[in-house]
């Protein structure tokens, strides 16, 4: 099933929603899809005129694939600018992710800082693409392309605190506009920068979330490649603290990142 198809699905029926094996991680539900899904779910609750700009999210416990899953909203405040959030995943009767967002329209400002310039990285042609093997590497990465920059593939031992490259959907994709729901799933297909610290597999997981969107979001569609680039922070006791940033191919920022992973190595 295709990700614009669960997005569909996400915004006609947000309490019964379905997500098939094929996008698994683990015994999990790859998370950035069930973010995408939580956002798809808020959206359809504020006015069109408030993009979003923050979503933290928390997962609980893994949200099972091929079992129903509920997608709840409740709005928290409804300002002049802004609306506050709450999102929650309930599956069988338990609340699997947490979600909070902020959403809010634009207004007049003084100040106008630009961001920072992006990292120089190879063109996506020239890097390494982590593929998908069967029974090996995550189902979702079947949807899913990455391409390596800088630092090492997970488990291979590197020791750089840096990893990054390209990242865009893959197969039968549908060309459309890229929004918040696939950036979420972008940022999120990327392995804890954590793993490639390690000799052999893991199991590592997100536990906390982060993330900010930058506003309007720039004029790409899901065929884009983007540049994923993410620094670990901290790192003891089975706990790493990474922040990351995605940009367009041309350099434009479109979303700031912050995870806290948990890593059973």
């Amino acid at each position: 099933m295709r990700f614009s198809d669960l997005l569909d699905a996400a915004r006609n029926n947000p309490l019964d929603v379905s997500i098939p094996a094929e996008w698994a991680q683990g015994r999990a539900t790859f998370g950035g899809l069930v973010a995408a899904l939580q956002y798809e779910a808020l959206r359809a609750q504020v006015p069109v005129d408030r993009p979003l700009r923050s979503l933290a999210v928390t997962f609980v416990g893994p949200v099972a694939p091929d079992l129903s899953a509920s997608y709840q909203v409740e709005v928290l405040r409804e300002g002049k600018a802004v609306s506050q959030l709450l999102g929650r995943v309930v599956q069988g009767g338990e609340v699997m992710t947490l979600a909070q967002a902020s959403f809010g329209a634009s207004r007049p400002s003084e100040i106008d800082v630009p961001a920072l310039p992006a990292p120089a990285f190879k063109h996506w042609d020239e890097c390494q693409e982590l593929p998908y093997i069967k029974g090996v590497t995550p189902e979702f990465m079947r949807h899913l392309a990455m391409r390596w920059s800088v630092g090492g593939l997970p488990f291979t031992g590197n020791k750089s605190r840096e990893m990054g490259g390209w990242v865009r959907l893959r197969g039968d994709v549908k060309e459309e506009p890229l929004t918040e729901a696939h950036i979420l799933a972008l940022v999120d297909a990327w392995p804890p920068a954590l793993l490639p610290h390690l000799k052999k597999p893991a199991p590592g997981s997100t536990l906390t979330w982060t993330i900010e969107f930058i506003q309007p979001l720039a004029q790409l569609t899901t065929l884009d490649w983007c540049q994923y680039h993410v620094q670990i922070e901290h790192a003891r006791d089975g706990y790493g603290h990474a922040a990351a940033m995605l940009w367009g191919p041309d350099g434009q920022l479109i979303a700031i990142s912050r995870q806290t992973v948990v890593v059973f190595a």
